[in-house]
């Protein structure tokens, strides 16, 4: 024990080592796996957040293309620091871009939608730009705003309950983090959809300002569908909206749960989502639909991940589904399970998005190879990690 003393003594590292360690027959591996515990902390570049030894910035020849196609990535909280997550590529390489983190449900979630303030004029109707900034697109005169027609069809009942509900909603709300809507964005104070939703995504509670079909003898409680029922909502809503997400958790792990904000994202007209749901439909089609497409929504997660944030996310389906058609094996190969071909990392999925809908930057193919050499950077440190803990 004296020795152990004198040991702590010239190294104050070891003292964090409780003494029956030394008495054991293991202390030379004690040792070693507390010195390896002190040195994994690597210093890591604030850009892209990895170890510097492996830095991904130097290696985008052209960082922030300019996209014409805006970006809005729904990120699982739990992605955010896997050493392949290759959302750190797009956030370098393009400039439009920007990340949403989504948590699961686990004891419920509430989401208020609202349209963008709007005013009609001589040449049409204002409409959401993903910037906050409304742009006028020629519709027809003389036809009614559509937040006029809104208002014809929604109950005042409703309304007055709307207002309720968004008071306790901002009185509960513990923390804010910073959203992904323009300090310009105006919209409306008063939400135009309210809806709770519980573990896996079941709807418990729904509101609108519009008059919604009536649920049918197989919906056993709301449901999200009702909305997309509605025409008269699935036109104000395809002009822009936002939503905001209001998560509840458990704080400092006691049963008390608190409320906070997890994210507010603006979503423009012209808005779709890249997930192969039943209604996706190819960029062909879009085409034939006359869809301008100008953002572009992206998970990221595992595949099963990927699904959750989907399911968890009603509102999600307010939007078209684009799915592509493509039969490529991800760069990830072994590294990372792929369920079946076609089932690639975000930035591919990106990159092959953007291209299909006429953004050919000549360089967004560089930035699959960014992500190649980041998927062999992670192949060396496994082969690395191998060798070291087989034995001689």
């Amino acid at each position: 024990m004296e020795r152990i003393r004198l040991l702590t003594r010239k190294d104050p590292f070891l003292s964090i080592l409780s003494p029956l360690h030394y008495q054991s027959s293991n202390l030379p591996k004690t040792l070693s796996m507390a010195a390896s515990q002190f040195n994994s902390k690597r210093p890591t570049c604030p850009s892209c957040s990895k170890p510097s030894s492996l830095c991904l910035c130097n290696r985008i020849r052209n960082p922030g293309l300019e996209n014409k196609v805006n970006v809005t990535i729904l990120q699982h909280s739990l992605e955010k620091k896997h050493p392949l997550n290759s959302v750190r590529i797009a956030k370098l390489g393009l400039k439009n871009v920007k990340v949403a983190t989504v948590s699961d449900v686990n004891f419920g979630a509430r989401f208020v939608i609202r349209l963008p303030k709007s005013t009609s004029g001589l040449n049409g109707r204002n409409r959401f730009d993903f910037d906050g900034v409304s742009d006028r697109n020629g519709f027809s005169s003389g036809k009614e705003n559509v937040d006029e027609q809104c208002l014809k069809h929604s109950k005042e009942e409703n309304s007055n309950r709307s207002n309720e509900l968004e008071i306790a909603i901002n009185s509960s709300v513990t923390e804010l983090p910073s959203t992904l809507m323009d300090e310009k964005t105006d919209v409306n104070e008063e939400p135009v959809i309210f809806f709770t939703i519980g573990k896996n995504g079941v709807v418990t509670d729904l509101d609108s300002k519009w008059e919604l079909q009536p649920r049918t003898h197989a919906q056993k409680g709301p449901n999200f569908d009702q909305i997309l029922a509605s025409q008269v909502a699935i036109e104000a809503l395809s002009r822009g909206f936002v939503v905001k997400k209001l998560q509840k958790q458990q704080k400092n792990g006691s049963i008390n749960l608190e409320e906070y904000e997890e994210f507010e994202v603006g979503v423009p007209s012209g808005s779709i989502l890249l997930f192969p749901s039943e209604t996706a439909v190819s960029v062909d089609e879009l085409q034939r639909m006359n869809i301008e497409v100008r953002s572009l929504i992206v998970l990221d997660g595992t595949w099963a991940k990927a699904k959750r944030i989907y399911k968890e996310n009603p509102w999600l389906k307010l939007l078209p589904h684009l799915k592509l058609d493509l039969s490529k094996l991800s760069l990830y190969n072994e590294i990372r399970h792929q369920p079946h071909a076609g089932c690639l990392s975000t930035i591919e999925s990106i990159v092959y998005a953007l291209k299909a809908l006429g953004d050919n930057h000549e360089e967004l193919d560089h930035l699959l190879n960014v992500f190649e050499s980041m998927v062999e950077d992670q192949r060396h440190c496994k082969d690395e990690r191998l060798k070291k803990s087989s034995p001689l």
